[in-house]
C-alpha cells in the first residue's frame, strides 16, 4: 500500500531559537542548533540527548518545561551530569547518607531497571549481614533475583545509611537486558578537590557514549 507523506512546513518561531514544524497531523517545536554553543544548561543537555537518540522530543521538552525557571542557567559539569538523571537516562548512587541500606538498594535498582526499559525483573533485594561491625567495615552480601536467577554481590558497609558504591555499580549492571545494545557506564566529570560527589551511571551505546564525550565533555567508563 502506498502512503503519501506531505513535506512538513517549517515556520520560524518569533520568540525562541527554533522553528514550528507543522507535519499536517501534529505541530512540534524544534530547537535550532546553536553553532559554537558550549554552555552547560538543562536545555543544551536535553538537546544533545535528543539528537543522539537517548530521549524523545516529547521527553526532552517535558523536562525542559519542568525546569523552565532554570533551564538556561549555567550548570557545573557535575550539575550537568546530575541533569542526565532528570531526563531519565541515568541514575545517581548517593555519596551522602541514605535512609537505609536495607531498603534503598531496592529503590536504586528499580530506578535503574526503569531506565533500562523494565525488560529485566529485579526482585527480593536484600542485605545479608556479615560478621563484624560497621566501624571496621562490615562485609555483607547484596542479594536479589534477576529474572528469577539468584545474584550475590560482595558489599562493604561502614554504616547502615551509606551505600557501598562499588557494589551498587555492579548491581546496576544487571538491570540491562542481555540483548540490549546499550551498557552501563560511569560518568566522569570535572571535580573539585575535597568535595564529595554522587556516582552517576548512564545506559548508552558506544556511539552515544562517544557523542556525550564530544558534546558535553563526559568521559564514560564501562561499569
Amino acid at each position: 500500500m502506498n502512503v503519501h507523506h506531505e513535506h512538513p512546513s517549517i515556520v520560524p518561531h518569533p520568540r525562541r531559537h527554533g522553528w514550528k514544524v507543522n507535519t499536517g497531523a501534529t505541530i512540534i517545536w524544534q530547537d535550532a542548533p546553536m553553532p559554537g554553543d558550549s554552555s552547560m544548561t538543562y536545555r543544551r543537555v536535553g538537546r544533545i540527548l535528543y539528537e543522539i537518540g537517548m530521549v524523545s522530543g516529547d521527553g526532552m521538552r517535558r523536562v525542559v518545561d519542568e525546569f523552565a525557571d532554570v533551564a538556561d542557567d549555567e550548570l557545573s559539569h557535575y550539575g550537568a551530569a546530575c541533569a542526565l538523571g532528570s531526563f531519565g537516562v541515568a541514575v545517581s548512587i548517593h555519596a551522602d547518607d541514605i535512609d537505609s541500606i536495607y531498603e534503598d538498594y531496592a529503590h536504586l535498582l528499580a530506578t535503574a531497571a526503569q531506565v533500562a526499559g523494565d525488560r529485566v525483573q529485579v526482585t527480593n533485594v536484600r542485605i545479608v549481614e556479615g560478621e563484624g561491625d560497621f566501624e571496621d567495615g562490615r562485609c555483607d552480601r547484596l542479594e536479589f533475583e534477576r529474572d528469577g536467577a539468584p545474584v550475590s554481590i560482595d558489599a562493604e558497609h561502614f554504616a547502615d545509611d551509606y551505600y557501598d558504591p562499588i557494589a551498587a555499580s555492579v548491581a546496576i549492571r544487571h538491570t540491562a537486558a542481555d540483548d540490549d545494545p546499550r551498557s552501563w557506564h560511569n560518568v566522569r566529570f570535572d571535580r573539585e578537590p575535597h568535595r564529595v560527589y554522587d556516582d552517576i551511571m548512564i545506559l548508552a551505546t558506544p556511539d552515544q557514549a562517544a557523542a556525550l564525550q564530544e558534546h558535553l565533555g563526559f568521559q564514560l567508563l564501562p561499569a
